[in-house]
C-alpha cells in the first residue's frame, strides 16, 4: 500500500550525520524542516545540502521547508538561569530590564510592546501555558502581575494571552533576512508563524518573490486572530499548518480538538494544502514505541482529511528518528484503510472556474466511479494534481513533471507522488506511451492496467491541462506511435 498521508520531519542534531538522514529518508520523509529559530546559518546549510544530497542517492524527492522563528514573544534571562514563582507572590514583567537580569520579583521581555498590548485581569500564560499570572497593573516599562499557578521558570520561555490578542508583527528583521537566507538554500516551502492576517502572507509572499525564489508560503495559525481571520488566511495562503501548541495555549486545551478538525476542513475546502503539527509522537523523543492516544492523534488527523503530519522534536532531538518515522507510517496506513479516507462528497455542486481545474475534478469522479489502477498527471505547476488531492481516493496520483521545483513541492499533497519526466524530450505522437511507460518501468502500474492521463495541448506552459484520456497500460504490443493511437 502506498501511504497517501504525508510527512514532514524536523531536523537537527539527530538527524545530523549522512546515515541517519538516508535512514530518515528511507523510513519515508516526504519533506524536511529546518527551524530557524535554533541553530546557526552553518548548520541549517549543512542539513539542507545533506537532504538533498541523501534524496538524490536514494532516487527519492524530499521538499525543504524553512520555518521561520517569527515574533516568539518571551520572557528574557535569570541571573541565575532560572526562577521559582510561587503561588500568590507578586511578579513584574519589566520591559526594561537587561537580558540576563530576572530574578524571583521580575523579569525582562522580548516584547517591549507588552504594556500597550494587556490590561488588569488579563492572564498570562508562560512556558507552554505551565505557569499562569494574573495582571494587577501597568505602567510606562512595567507590567505587574499575582503568580495563580507557580513553578519553575527558566530562561528565554515562551509567553502567551490567554484569549490571544498581542499584537506583535508577524514578520520580524530576523525572518526578513532569514527569508533571504532560505531561498539561497533553494527553499520549497517557507513557514510563516503567528501569522494574524492575510496582510501578513500577502507582505510574506512579496519578500519571498524579491528573493528570487517561487517558495510556497506555510501559514503557521497559532493564534486566535488568525483562527477569526482563517477564511482570508487561507484564500492566501498555498498551506496552513495547524501548530498546535501556541495555538492551545491561547485557545485552551478544550477548544482545540474542534478548531483542529474546522481547520482541516476549511482548508481542503479552500483547495489548500494543510499540516497537523506539535506534539504527535511525543513520547518517542525518548520511548521506542508510541502511546496508544498518539496513535489515535496521527489516525484521527489522516481521517479528518490532512495532507501531512509533523514531527518535530521527535526527529530533531529524538533517540531514534526513522523509527519515529516508520511508526508514524504504519498508522497513517492503518488509518486510511478506513472507507471514510477513500471516500468523498467534495464540491459536487461546485462551479470549476478554470478549465484544469474541471478536468481534474471530472477525474476524480471518474476514477471514484470505475474501475481505475492510478492517475497521471502531465503537470508544469502542480495545480492539476493538487486539486485533484482535495478528492479522497485511494487511488495514487502519479504527477509527471520536467521542474524539480514543481516535485518537491508535490511531495507534501495527500496521495499525490511526483515522477520525473520531461515531456519535452518526446514527440507529440508518442507522448502518452512515454508517459505511460515511465510509471510503468518504475513499477508504479501494471500491464493491463487501466489508468486516467491528463495532459493539455501545449506541455510545457502552466495553467495548459485540458483532457483526460482513460488508457491501458501495455494495450498494444507494437511501435509506440501504434501503442498511442490504439491505447487511448
Amino acid at each position: 500500500m502506498i501511504r497517501r498521508t504525508k510527512i514532514v520531519a524536523s531536523l537537527g542534531p539527530s538527524t545530523d550525520d549522512a546515515k541517519a538522514m538516508s535512514n530518515l529518508i528511507r523510513a519515508g520523509i516526504d519533506v524536511a524542516r529546518i527551524n530557524l529559530s535554533h541553530g546557526s546559518e552553518q548548520d541549517h546549510r549543512y542539513r539542507a545540502d545533506l537532504v538533498r544530497h541523501c534524496a538524490r542517492k536514494r532516487a527519492r524527492t524530499v521538499g525543504l521547508l524553512f520555518d521561520l522563528q517569527g515574533p516568539k514573544i518571551r520572557v528574557e534571562g535569570f541571573r541565575s538561569g532560572k526562577a521559582q514563582l510561587r503561588n500568590g507572590k507578586p511578579f513584574v514583567i519589566d520591559t526594561s530590564l537587561g537580558g540576563l537580569d530576572g530574578t524571583e520579583e521580575r523579569v525582562g521581555t522580548t516584547y517591549k510592546g507588552l504594556p500597550h498590548d494587556v490590561q488588569r485581569g488579563d492572564v498570562l500564560l508562560l512556558d507552554d501555558g505551565s505557569i499562569t499570572l494574573r495582571v494587577e497593573g501597568i505602567d510606562q516599562h512595567e507590567v505587574r502581575t499575582r503568580v495563580v499557578v507557580g513553578g519553575i521558570l527558566s530562561n528565554y520561555k515562551g509567553m502567551n494571552r490567554q484569549g490571544g490578542g498581542l499584537s506583535a508583527e508577524a514578520l520580524t528583521d530576523k525572518d526578513r533576512e532569514d527569508i533571504i537566507f532560505a531561498a539561497e538554500l533553494g527553499a520549497d516551502f517557507v513557514g510563516i508563524s503567528f501569522v494574524r492576517n492575510a496582510e501578513d502572507i500577502g507582505l510574506a509572499r512579496e519578500l519571498v518573490r524579491s528573493a528570487g525564489s517561487n517558495a510556497h508560503i506555510v501559514a503557521k495559525i497559532e493564534r486566535r486572530e488568525a483562527v477569526e481571520n482563517i477564511d482570508s488566511i487561507i484564500a492566501a495562503a498555498d498551506v496552513i499548518m495547524v501548530a498546535r501548541g501556541d495555538l492551545g495555549v491561547e485557545l485552551g486545551d478544550a477548544e482545540l480538538p474542534g478548531v483542529q478538525k474546522r481547520l482541516i476542513a476549511e482548508a481542503r475546502a479552500g483547495n489548500k494544502i494543510v499540516i497537523t503539527a506539535t506534539q504527535m509522537m511525543q513520547s518517542m523523543v525518548t520511548s521506542p514505541q508510541p502511546t496508544r492516544a498518539e496513535v489515535l492523534d496521527v489516525a484521527n488527523a489522516v481521517l479528518d482529511g490532512t495532507d501531512a503530519v509533523m514531527l518535530s522534536a521527535e526527529t530533531a532531538v529524538g533517540r531514534h528518528p526513522a523509527r519515529v518515522v516508520a511508526a508514524m507510517d504504519r498508522i497513517c496506513c492503518g488509518a486510511e484503510r478506513h472507507d471514510s479516507a477513500r471516500v468523498s462528497t467534495h464540491r459536487l455542486d461546485a462551479h470549476f472556474e478554470t478549465t484544469e481545474e474541471a478536468i481534474s475534478m471530472a477525474t476524480m469522479y471518474t476514477a471514484n466511479h470505475h474501475t481505475i489502477a492510478a492517475i497521471l498527471a502531465l503537470t508544469e505547476s502542480g495545480r492539476t494534481p493538487m486539486w485533484m488531492s482535495r478528492i479522497s481516493s485511494g487511488i495514487p496520483i502519479f504527477a509527471a513533471t520536467r521542474l524539480q521545483e514543481t516535485e518537491r513541492r508535490l511531495a507534501l499533497y495527500r496521495g499525490v507522488y511526483p515522477v520525473p519526466f520531461d515531456a519535452a524530450t518526446v514527440s507529440r505522437e508518442n507522448l502518452n506511451w512515454a508517459a505511460v511507460e515511465e510509471i510503468r518501468k518504475r513499477g508504479l502500474v501494471e500491464e493491463g492496467d487501466q489508468i486516467i492521463l491528463t495532459k493539455g495541448d501545449h506541455y510545457g506552459s502552466e495553467g495548459g491541462t485540458n483532457a483526460m484520456k482513460i488508457v491501458r497500460v501495455g494495450s498494444v504490443s507494437v511501435g509506440k506511435k501504434a501503442q498511442d493511437k490504439d491505447a487511448t
